[in-house]
């Protein structure tokens, strides 16, 4: 599993021109999900994101987690993390999950992270969607957890 996190003043996901999502400040998590993921990885991930000390504390200095500071996640699914670009001009897809185990994989995750009092909001797997961002330092972290 692949997450890129970003941590944001603010972020929103708009589908057909509607804004389906929004969330102020906390962390922008896209997700991606490779054919070697299953679900045993996402309670790690979801650890992971939930206590990954990106925020700053009263001296200025990344010591706080999303749930430290008590902020939102907005969780985006984005196969496209999980392509290949290591030769040619074209990226590959074939190592990502399938559409259906994503799907899974993705609603699993989810139902990790919402075993907290954190706000989660989410994108729609399989849609086309139109991310909007305040990125806030900025900082974006890669996570995998194999």
């Amino acid at each position: 599993m692949i997450a890129l996190l970003q941590r944001v003043k603010s972020a929103s996901v708009k589908i057909d021109g509607s804004v389906t999502a929004n969330i102020d400040e906390g962390l922008l998590v896209f997700i991606a999900f490779t054919k070697q993921d299953g679900y045993e990885q996402s309670p790690r991930l979801a650890e992971r994101i939930l206590n990954y000390r990106i925020f700053s504390d009263n001296k200025g200095l990344m010591n706080m987690s999303v749930i430290d500071k008590n902020f939102d996640i907005l969780v985006v699914p984005q196969f496209t993390l999980a392509a290949n670009t290591n030769s040619g001009n074209r990226p590959s897809f074939s190592g990502a999950a399938k559409p259906e185990v994503g799907q899974e994989l993705f609603d699993q995750f989810i139902e990790q992270l919402n075993h907290t009092n954190t706000n989660i909001k989410t994108g729609v797997f399989g849609a086309k969607m139109q991310i909007q961002l305040v990125n806030d330092g900025p900082a974006t972290f890669w996570l995998e957890v194999k």
